[in-house]
């Protein structure tokens, strides 16, 4: 006997999977947004990821066919606007900025240029700025070094930052007969040795910390000569939010 057909009219049309896949990919693009680092993007990288959280690249099932548009359905398109974005931005132009500022001092080792946890590090070598135990600036050789930094720190892209300086030395022990009675000494005297001549120069002294690390952040190995020059130094940096 042939059995009755079921009536199809109201049942599941198959599509219904594609709400359920448009939700994951929104999520999926939220989730990679909240990690991206715009430090280390160009604003085209930026650019990019807002036009891919745009309606055109979920179809036209936007949102997951929901009826009215939610809280996060505008991120794509307000992306280059929100303030963490603008500032890294701004810290990433000032980097590349100080690589070029500072290339010809890069490149024979008087200044380095990174970029950690703390925020954009500029480091001055000690041996070029300063005398063996001394926290007296070889002026003569590194003003106009002294003078592009303060005019780098003084720039639009660094409105409203705040620096830090940071004094190190090696493990070698100063000498007993000498004006510092530690290298706890010696760093910090460098440390404030180098503010004061950006203050002198025209930056506000009121944006700056400073601080002095002795031979407890080395940068390379003490037991070589060419080691410790590397940990005789002066860290100038331009601070992130979170290290204020």
């Amino acid at each position: 006997m042939a059995r009755k057909k079921k009536d199809s009219g109201g049942g599941p049309t198959g599509q219904e999977w594609l709400t359920t896949y448009s939700d994951m990919v929104t999520l999926m693009l939220c989730f990679f947004v909240i990690f991206f680092n715009p430090d280390e993007a160009s604003t085209a990288s930026a650019q990019a990821i807002s036009a891919a959280m745009g309606p055109a690249s979920l179809g036209s099932k936007a949102g997951g066919e929901t009826l009215s548009e939610g809280k996060m359905a505008g991120m794509g398109s307000t992306i280059m606007s929100l303030p963490s974005m603008e500032k890294g931005r701004s810290l990433g132009t000032a980097l590349r900025k100080a690589v070029s500022v500072f290339n010809p001092e890069i490149k024979s080792n008087k200044v380095k240029v990174t970029h950690d946890e703390r925020g954009l590090v500029i480091s001055l070598a000690s041996d070029a700025f300063f005398g063996p135990a001394s926290a007296r600036i070889n002026i003569e050789e590194t003003r106009d070094i002294l003078l592009r930094l303060g005019t780098l720190l003084e720039s639009d892209e660094l409105r409203g930052r705040k620096f830090r300086i940071e004094g190190h030395t090696d493990q070698v022990d100063v000498d007993p007969t000498g004006p510092w009675e530690s290298n706890w000494e010696l760093s910090t005297a460098r440390s404030i040795t180098v503010l004061h001549y950006l203050a002198d120069i025209g930056v506000d002294e009121k944006r700056f910390q400073v601080a002095g690390f002795a031979d407890t952040m080395p940068v390379a190995t003490n037991n070589t000569a060419e080691g410790r020059a590397y940990n005789r130094r002066v860290d100038v940096i331009i601070l992130d939010e979170g290290h204020l």
